[in-house]
């Protein structure tokens, strides 16, 4: 769900010298990226499609960011399906994030805090950052192409906790990161109030990151990366997304795996549902939901004030729609999507992932409060038996223990099993379901949610405020799911020499892989519980 950073948007809009800048360049640096008389570095330089970029060495690993896959998307392209980029003359510079797609400011959640850095913001936000090992070398790395989090509605890809430097370094692999349309601009559908030209309206979002997809397809061979071997993997929101793409048709052969951490996406969001809040939206900026387009012309200031008010009260939020034209059925509801029925995944999620969603309340609770707590979201569900059942079967819990477990199990444990055993269904590729076992001793979090997002991406080190003195000890986890990883992004198994085994999921065995520090695969773990889960009405939400 983290992700906070962007650079300037003037900056990457700069190109450098004129077209042969490249040949001008390469020959002075005798290959790309290779050290100069007197100990300089010549900036990495690729050729794009559209015109060639400059990025930077770091720790021998070739940088590029804010490179753009998509045109600027305001005015009369605002809700419609993202241009081709602009080809540029010379060499664009490619060193500093790109604008994030305007949004309303992420919760102020001091765990996160290592990962903030200043934002620009602007309609102009399909751009994406790649990390590479090698450029135009002949070898075909595999591609791993991240969807980040906050839901779909904020946030970015170029988080320091996203930072590809390690990955790559560890796996020989090509990391991408990318930004796309958010909250209204990205999922505001329209089609039932302004017509067939606002079709696609309700999942915009998930088309810039097809077009994304479609970028990596034609230009990654460049960046030495195989497009025939490409990951997609997300987590929190990014997890939905991914496993939103998986039942687009449009998204079929541009990925071979996936992964979704802390976040499956079961269902999208029905048409009535997507146009009510529409007509919401509508109301706050002062347009006639007779005349939708009119939203076009808005400026963004007026739009960031419509999605404050809407927010505040919806239950549903923005998120892929069913416009039974790029989305025409659930992703993984009532079963896995044949579309992408030969991509693999591994699904899963944190043991504790409310901790850092919680009041303060939460950690001090007695059994009536316990039961208060659940209750008040349960929207009329009876909890006091459920409570009783976990009691018998964990009797040292405390009432705090029972409501992490039980939030954190019907908010994400529930789906992510779901999602295994609707994948394993298929019978066709596998799945791999796991659960984050390791606590970070910050603020009694836990394992919460976010906590995976250093330790799969081996950034340890920029995670200060999340893991603590936990550091040594995160780092040997870090070292265990980046292999995995890694692993899945060559094989479709993550499976490696020095890891774990870790079985495909079965609806028999159930088989989880349990990360910590020692990791292993258990069967069914914790099984009565997960059958009291099942049972419980979809009405308590955490």
């Amino acid at each position: 769900m983290t992700g906070i950073l962007q650079g300037e948007g003037a900056d990457r809009r700069a190109v450098l010298g004129g077209a042969a800048a490249l040949a001008a360049a390469v020959a002075a640096g005798g290959a790309l990226g290779s050290p100069l008389a007197g100990g300089a570095t010549a900036a990495p330089l690729a050729e794009t499609a559209y015109g060639a970029v400059s990025g930077e060495l770091q720790d021998g690993i070739n940088v590029f960011r804010g490179i753009p896959y998509g045109a600027p998307t305001g005015g009369g392209d605002r809700f419609m399906p993202a241009e081709p980029p602009r080809p540029w003359g010379g060499v664009r510079r490619a060193t500093r994030f790109g604008d994030q797609c305007p949004q309303l400011p992420p919760p102020p959640i001091t765990a996160w805090a290592s990962w903030a850095l200043a934002t620009g913001e602007s309609e102009d936000c399909l751009v994406l950052n790649v990390c590479t090992p090698g450029l135009a070398d002949g070898k075909k790395r595999p591609v791993m192409v991240w969807m980040h989090g906050g839901g779909y509605s904020m946030l970015n890809g170029s988080s320091p906790v996203y930072d590809g430097v390690k990955l790559c370094r560890r796996g020989d692999v090509v990391l991408v990161t990318l930004n796309h349309r958010l909250n209204l601009f990205g999922y505001l559908y329209l089609a039932e109030l302004g017509g067939p030209r606002f079709a696609d309206s309700g999942n915009i979002g998930q088309l810039d990151l097809i077009a994304a997809l479609q970028w990596v397809k034609q230009n990654i061979a460049a960046f030495g990366g195989d497009p025939d071997r490409v990951m997609i993997f997300g987590e929190s929101g990014g997890g939905g997304k991914v496993s939103t793409l998986m039942a687009m048709p449009a998204a079929r052969g541009l990925f071979h795996r996936a992964a979704i951490q802390s976040g499956p996406g079961l269902t999208a969001i029905a048409p009535a549902a997507a146009t009510a809040l529409a007509r919401k939206v509508c109301a706050a900026v002062g347009v006639s939901a007779r005349s939708p387009g009119d939203l076009q012309h808005v400026s963004v200031e007026r739009l960031r004030e419509a999605l404050k008010t809407v927010s505040k009260d919806d239950a549903t939020g923005f998120g892929p729609v069913l416009d039974a034209k790029n989305l025409p059925r659930d992703p993984f509801t009532p079963d896995a999507p044949a579309v992408s029925a030969d991509v693999p995944v591994i699904v899963g999620y944190n043991a504790t992932e409310t901790t850092i969603f919680s009041p303060r309340s939460a950690f001090d609770l007695d059994w009536p409060g316990l039961e208060r707590a659940l209750a008040a979201q349960a929207r009329g569900a009876h909890v006091g038996k459920l409570i009783a059942a976990f009691r018998q079967l964990q009797p040292a819990a405390s009432p705090s223990d029972l409501y992490f477990e039980i939030t954190t199990d019907v908010w994400m444990g529930r789906g992510s099993i779901a999602l295994a055993e609707r994948k394993a269904a298929l019978g066709a590729a596998g799945a791999y379901l796991y659960r984050l076992d390791f606590e970070t001793p910050v603020d009694r979090l836990r394992s919460p949610h976010s906590l995976d997002l250093p330790l799969v991406f081996d950034t340890v080190d920029k995670s200060a405020s999340l893991l603590g003195a936990s550091a040594p000890r995160a780092q040997k986890v870090a070292d265990q799911m980046s292999a995995a990883w890694i692993a899945f992004a060559y094989t479709g198994s993550p499976n490696a020499t020095g890891l774990a085994s870790w079985p495909r999921y079965d609806p028999q065995a159930r088989s989880t892989m349990i990360f910590n520090v020692t990791s292993r695969a258990v069967n069914d773990p914790d099984s009565a519980e997960r059958e009291l889960i099942a049972a419980v009405p979809p009405q308590l939400a955490a």
